[in-house]
């Protein structure tokens, strides 16, 4: 897609919008060095015991109950079933269960490679993150900085107080309602980048 699109309009500055998973994998994209700048929204390491106040707990449960056991027996594992981040094959809940015990995640498992990959990319990046994130604590996101080691990154940390709202959470940004409090954040940092 980064490809295509660079071929296609080769005089426009491409930018990449990443939620979550989508903000912590830009470092492992082939050809990120295409890439003119990254928002990333509600993005840190998935490390367990960095992320948001009860999430440890259920990563627990998840990773070592209910994860091993039932990919298993399904053969791939049933979190649809279980009202839980949907069916997922066996390969990738078994990595994403190996990234989430290690305590440099994706970067301390898939090793030395993935560490000078993330390392190479010096795009500006912003970075919003909510105080009331029930995924990403501040640390987990402070995480998710050390892995963009070279990255120009500035990162806006919001509380919902701070734009007069009762919640933002882990997908908020891309509520209706953020439309006048939130999206005006990314906009200006990438207009001022064109």
């Amino acid at each position: 897609m980064i490809e295509t699109l660079k071929v296609r309009l080769p005089d426009r500055p491409l930018f990449v919008v990443g939620h979550s998973l989508g903000g912590q994998l830009i470092g492992m994209i082939p050809n990120r060095d295409l890439i003119d700048g990254v928002v990333m929204v509600a993005s840190g390491s998935g490390y367990w015991r960095d992320t948001a106040q009860n999430t440890p707990r259920t990563s627990l449960l998840m990773f070592h109950l209910l994860v091993p056991p039932l990919t298993a027996l399904f053969g791939y594992f049933p979190g649809k079933t279980l009202r839980v981040i949907g069916n997922l094959p066996r390969g990738v809940i078994g990595q994403w269960r190996r990234w989430c015990l290690h305590p440099e995640y994706m970067i301390g498992v898939e090793g030395d490679s993935v560490r000078a990959d993330f390392a190479t990319l010096k795009t500006p990046m912003l970075l919003l993150s909510f105080t009331d994130d029930e995924l990403m604590s501040a640390v987990s996101t402070e995480s998710l900085h050390r892995f963009y080691a070279n990255a120009s990154i500035e990162h806006q940390r919001i509380a919902p107080s701070d734009l007069g709202v009762v919640r933002i959470g882990h997908f908020g940004f891309f509520r209706r309602h953020s439309e006048q409090t939130l999206w005006p954040l990314s906009t200006q940092w990438l207009e001022q980048r064109l």
